[in-house]
């Protein structure tokens, strides 16, 4: 037998809490979308003193605060961690307005400015991704992809803010 099992995926639902359907651009919807079924796909998400999982996610912003609501497959609390959004705040901004260029490029159909914004996107999810995981430190393990899909994931909810 081969090595070819994928690898474990202790994040199977994840829900944005408060989040209003329609309340952002069709850009950021299909980017949440996204993030949502690759971190249902393939994640590495390990809460520190909990039972292992799989788990759920509930991701809110209440009172300026980040909120990892972990719960168990019967929705019943494991553990929350709140996270200041104060750290994020410039690069969910940048984020914002490198879709609304995105957006725009697409329109025109500038090939050439969408691959520079594809690039910058990626530079700023990496930043990001580190960020997450240095505040989660001690508390949650993730891995870079996990921990950039869950940047867009606060991006997302943050729009609302």
């Amino acid at each position: 037998m081969g090595n070819d099992r994928a690898p474990p995926v202790s994040l199977v639902r994840i829900l944005l809490v408060g989040e209003a359907p329609g309340a952002v651009s069709p850009e950021l919807e299909a980017d949440r979308a996204q993030a949502i079924a690759d971190l249902e796909r393939e994640n590495l998400f390990e809460p520190v003193g909990v039972p292992p999982g799989p788990y759920e996610l509930r991701l809110s912003i209440q009172e300026g605060r980040l909120v990892f609501d972990i719960r168990d497959l019967q929705s019943r609390p494991l553990v929350a961690h709140l996270l200041a959004l104060g750290p994020f705040r410039r690069l969910v901004k940048d984020y914002h307005l490198l879709v609304e260029s995105y957006g725009k490029a697409v329109q025109e159909g500038r090939e050439a400015r969408l691959q520079a914004i594809d690039m910058g996107r990626r530079g700023l999810h990496n930043e990001a991704a580190r960020l997450l995981t240095e505040r989660l430190a001690g508390k949650v393990a993730i891995d870079l992809e996990t921990a950039r899909r869950l940047f867009t994931l606060l991006a997302v909810l943050h729009q609302r803010v």
